[in-house]
This record gives structure tokens, sequence and C-alpha cells, in this order.
């Protein structure tokens, strides 16, 4: 085989604060579409890319993660979905369809392929498999039933609701019988939290001046677990209207991630009087669980109980702008770059 062209999306350099479309940078270069021998490897050709928030954790430069940081001048890298073009892994032949953390660009040798996994469901659309089913739908899934340990009729408030994570939690809630609010950044998504995903009610942050008193009208009786995707002064409310022995899942911190100095949780107390749980959490720490994930999600999304929405852009140069714009609410959904057909 030849060589052919591969873009890439760079990462420039190690940045503070919010992320712009500037710190990465458009590349044109050139591949050999083959796998050095003995080496292991398998090439693929990306057709889905993941824009996830956690992936801004690694445009910093010290390590303080559970990831290690992005390399200056290498291809940003996410989870995708990707079709098998070469290999030199036993567990892999060429026209596999694969799943796993790959590079930004259209063509990516993979050396580390332990988490990878091959995707059978040919009849779910592929790009679910960095969403639904993917890492943010086993987030949802592990956080909720592992973490959150509900009981049927139980409150749940889910923050950054429509997102890739919060729109699974609240759905899986009401399957199980509880009553679930969402908090959302706009009307639009209000509307889907309320009429397209179940919630029981929703509310749009951004026109509350009082996040205490918007959660006092919706759980009037206070919560019994929260899930939290967004930290900062959500969580702080929350706090204080956690019910005794209410659980909190600490998800994800989207509102303090681009923060030099995050502005800290001050009623931390109520953890005290109202006899709280709150445990912060990773999706990998729960694999063994994955494959009943898989099988119980599929049933319900092949059964109608259970919708997913995504937000898709296409081609590869719109990467950056959509990475960029998770951090001011601009994706509806679960924002997912389509790279390149099968």
């Amino acid at each position: 085989m030849g060589e052919v062209r591969n873009k890439q999306i760079i990462f420039n350099n190690f940045i503070t604060g919010v992320p712009k479309e500037t710190d990465m940078g458009l590349k044109e270069g050139k591949i050999k579409l083959e796998v050095p021998q003995g080496s292991g490897a398998v090439l693929v050709k990306n057709l889905y890319l993941s824009c996830d928030p956690f992936m801004r954790g690694r445009m910093r430069e010290y390590y303080d993660s559970y990831i290690p940081p992005f390399v200056p001048g290498s291809a940003v890298e996410g989870f995708g979905v990707s079709k098998v073009v070469a290999s030199d892994n036993t567990n892999f032949k060429a026209g596999d369809l694969v799943s796993g953390i790959t590079g930004w660009e259209e063509y990516s040798l993979i050396q580390r392929t332990q988490q990878w996994r091959k995707i059978q469901q040919a009849d779910i659309p592929l790009s679910y498999y960095v969403g639904l089913l993917g890492m943010p739908g086993f987030t949802a899934y592990a956080g909720f039933y592992e973490v959150c340990s509900p009981k049927k009729g139980e409150c749940v408030f889910v923050s950054a609701a429509s997102g890739a994570v919060g729109q699974l939690v609240g759905q899986l809630a009401k399957l199980y019988g509880c009553y679930v609010v969402g908090s959302a950044g706009s009307k639009q998504k209000v509307d889907l939290l309320k009429n397209k995903l179940g919630f029981d009610e929703a509310f749009n942050y951004k026109e509350e001046s009082d996040f205490d008193a918007a959660l006092k009208r919706y759980f009037p009786q206070g919560i019994d677990i929260y899930f939290d995707n967004v930290g900062g002064t959500m969580l702080d409310a929350a706090l204080l209207n956690m019910k005794i022995h209410g659980r909190i899942a600490i998800c994800g911190m989207v509102s303090e991630q681009s923060l030099s100095e995050p502005k800290g949780i001050h009623n931390l107390y109520m953890l005290i009087t109202k006899r709280i749980t709150m445990k912060g959490f990773l999706q990998s720490d729960y694999l063994h669980i994955f494959p009943k994930f898989l099988e119980q999600i599929v049933s319900d999304y092949k059964e109608g109980k259970i919708v997913y929405i995504e937000d898709m852009n296409e081609g590869l140069e719109s990467a950056p702008a959509a990475f960029v714009g998770l951090f001011s609410g601009k994706n509806v959904g679960k924002q997912v770059i389509h790279v390149a057909n099968e």
C-alpha cells in the first residue's frame, strides 16, 4: 500500500483558561497504509470523533490527572469510532469496526489497544459508540447504578442534563421509577428535556439568579440524588437542598475546569448535618460491568425506551470549534465530529 494524505488537528501548546480554537491547528501530512511487523500496532481510518470536557484537563502542563497531558505539536487525542485498515495485532483484523482512544486525524497508528473494543451492533448508528454506547453512556450507567445507589420513587437532580452523560442519567432514573429534574442552559434544551427525554421538570439555569431558590421550587421536600456534571455554584446550592442520607455523584466540573483559581465550595458542612455521601468516580473503575451495560442499553434503545441526542459536526476541520463550544454550552446533546464514511 502507498502513502495517502493524513489531515490532523494539532495541539499547539499548554493553556490556561477557557480553550480557544487557536489552541489547535490543522496540519496536512502523509501516512503509509501499513503497520510495522512485530509492533503489535493497528492502523485505523477514523470515522467519528468525540468532543468531551475531560480533554480540557489534558491541555494543562502539570500532571495532576488520571490521564497524561497532550503533547504539544502532536495530534489531539480522544475517543473515536474507526475502521481497521491494517493490523499486526491478533485481536484486530482489516475491516473491523472499533472504538477507543484515537488521534484527531484521518488515519491513526494505534500502539495501545488494551481498551479498544470491536463493534458488533451494526444496526445501531456507529456514532453512538462514542456516546450512548461509549464512554459517556457508560459513565451515566455506572454513575447512576453503582455510585448513586438509587431507590424507586427517589428525587433525582441532574445538571448539564441535555449533555452526553446527563441525558442518559435522566432517562435511566425515569425508567427506575424516580422523579427527575434537569438543568440546562437554553430554552431549546429545557424543551428537549421535558418533551423528548422524559424529565418530569427542567429549568434554564441562565434564567435563575438564585440556584438555591430554584432547587427549593422543584424539590420542596429535598433531593435524594444529585448527579453533578458542573460543580461550582450549582453544587453549592444542591448541598443546601439534599435530603438526609442523600447521595451526590461527582461526574464532571465543567464550570471549574477552565478556571486557574476555582471558586471553591462553601456548603460542605451539609455533608455532616445531612449525612450526605459525595463521591467522585471514573467510568474506568467499573469496566467489569461494561458487558451488562451494553446489553441493557442496546435492548432499551431498540425497544424505544431510550432516545439519544447528538450534535453532529461535519469534517475534521470543524473539530476545534466544536470542542471549544462545549465550554459555552453551544452543543445540544452529545458533540460528535463526522470525519469519514466507512
